[in-house]
């Protein structure tokens, strides 16, 4: 891993998500193999990988669903899971993993989420995000009635219901056409900005990841094995884009860099 990385060296006074060497085994197999990071306070930082890497597994950790084998993560100030109840008020997600109720409308899921958090004005507050959701028309539709795209316009308006200080976005454009890809990509910048929200973004979309995030997390077989802006990774590895960097990392080229920033295959 780079020294000095500014991600990982970020005081945690100033980060909203702190992880020290997370671990996480599900009998012989090793998911999460003590990762390291923080996440400062009102950025947006990308948790990058192939498939398998562990980045499903990290958010599912520190959203408290499951609990590290080894390891510690503040969120906020308090340390998770152990005080998760305190935390968890302040969080939200979504993931094309998780389905809502199908046979509760639109409306009535977001309501029940509304419950749960105690919002107050909860009508005009799913109104609301209806709207910037563009849902307002499915408000009444069942929710297992809606094509892929739609689930995932509902997830995410699920996902700022409580306007929440922490925002975990796995895959959050998942399955949108580009127009709806990017009028969301759009919205999650203009709430990040006024909310002043910390979001960690897992995403394969790599137009997706150097448009939203400040920093980036490369993970690879459970590791983090590099992480900077995607301005120092794109320099580092001397490449273009950030999907050619991605392919770097998940094809094990971070060991040996040629002159220049350009990473080559390690022997």
């Amino acid at each position: 891993m780079p020294p000095n990385d500014p991600v990982l060296t970020q005081p945690a006074s100033d980060s909203a998500i702190v992880v020290s060497d997370l671990a996480k085994s599900y009998g012989a197999v090793e998911a999460v193999k003590g990762v390291s990071f923080a996440v400062r306070t009102g950025t947006t930082t990308a948790l990058l990988g192939g498939n398998g890497a562990g980045k499903t597994t990290t958010l599912s950790m520190l959203l408290g669903v499951l609990t590290p084998s080894a390891g510690r993560i503040s969120v906020l100030g308090e340390d998770m899971p152990a005080h998760r109840y305190r935390v968890l008020p302040r969080m939200n997600f979504t993931s094309p993993y998780v389905d809502l109720p199908k046979r509760l409308t639109v409306a009535q899921n977001l309501a029940v989420f509304a419950d749960l958090y105690g919002l107050k004005r909860a009508r005009e507050r799913i109104a609301k995000v209806a709207e910037d959701c563009d849902l307002t028309a499915l408000l009444k539709r069942s929710y297992g009635s809606l094509s892929a795209g739609q689930r995932t316009r509902v997830s995410l308006a699920k996902a700022v219901l409580n306007e929440p200080e922490v925002l975990l976005l796995d895959e959050p454009t998942a399955s949108l056409d580009p127009d709806v890809g990017d009028r969301m990509r759009t919205y999650l910048e203009r709430y990040q900005h006024s909310s002043g929200c910390t979001m960690l973004l897992a995403s394969h979309h790599m137009g997706e990841v150097e448009r939203l995030c400040d920093d980036v997390i490369m993970l690879r077989e459970g590791r983090v094995v590099d992480q900077g802006s995607p301005q120092q990774l794109l320099a580092r590895y001397g490449r273009e884009n950030m999907e050619e960097v991605f392919l770097d990392v998940a094809r094990g080229r971070t060991d040996e860099r040629v002159p220049g920033g350009a990473a080559v295959e390690s022997v």
